[in-house]
């Protein structure tokens, strides 16, 4: 299946630069405001040929929430798929609201709505949905699930945490729990360490296997080596490089 390149593209980037020139006119965006992400994937393993795709995103950080437009390009599935999305954190008393929500091209869409509380120890929830069109799962979570997560901050940046995420639709066997570590380095830099354990059945057989994720933050530029064994509960395993600038 090939999905061409559509209006939908066109009017997200002109959508995307209307919030960004508003926000910037209200004199509330955060500096540096854009964050732009290259990603290098590389799949095998399984019986299956080995394949690479690629990823660029773009986003913009606001008043408004977070705006951000994608491409993701697989040459051996002669797939291209466009998306946008939109997050925000919303403080409501002793509680903060965490909507998303994100389109693509082929009709797919989904959307999730999570709640924290706390500040040095906070707890979470949250659950995700979508309309079961067939899209490319960049989250490599469970789209479909509901999610726990807790965990404590300390005042200088760094932060210990665990989240799970279970499938509640149609594979309520997936699972993953990760265990986030992130502190900051010298010269405003940031190490995240995400330990990946993920249980669920690929094609009727119960696995579980772990990953693991490195990111590397300095104030302009960012880093990011993944392994990720039998990716979206699929028969290969996938390498990711992710880099890219923030301006």
């Amino acid at each position: 299946m090939h999905l061409h390149f559509s209006r939908l593209w066109v009017t997200a980037w002109l959508g995307f630069f209307a919030t960004a020139v508003m926000a910037q006119d209200g004199g509330k965006a955060p500096s540096p405001a854009f964050k732009l992400t290259l990603g290098q994937y590389q799949s095998s393993g399984g019986g299956e040929a080995a394949s690479d795709s690629t990823d660029i995103n773009l986003r913009h950080s606001s008043g408004l929430g977070n705006v951000w437009v994608g491409r993701y390009v697989a040459p051996a599935r002669e797939l291209i798929q466009d998306r946008v999305g939109w997050d925000r954190n919303i403080p409501v008393g002793v509680l903060r609201l965490q909507p998303s929500a994100q389109v693509a091209t082929g009709g797919a869409w989904n959307g999730s709505l999570g709640v924290e509380t706390g500040e040095d120890w906070y707890l979470g929830a949250g659950l995700g949905r979508t309309n079961l069109r067939e899209t490319v799962n960049l989250n490599f979570d469970p789209n479909d699930a509901w999610s726990l997560s807790g965990g404590y901050r300390w005042a200088e940046g760094a932060s210990l945490g665990l989240v799970y995420v279970r499938d509640n639709r149609e594979n309520p066997d997936q699972q993953h729990l990760h265990l986030i570590w992130r502190t900051l380095r010298p010269d405003g830099e940031r190490l995240t360490v995400d330990l990946l354990f993920k249980r669920g059945l690929v094609e009727d057989e119960l696995i579980e296997r772990s990953g693991l994720s490195l990111a590397y933050d300095w104030p302009r530029w960012f880093l990011r080596l993944s392994y990720d064994p039998k990716v979206n509960f699929t028969p290969q395993d996938m390498w990711r490089l992710a880099f890219g600038t923030r301006f």
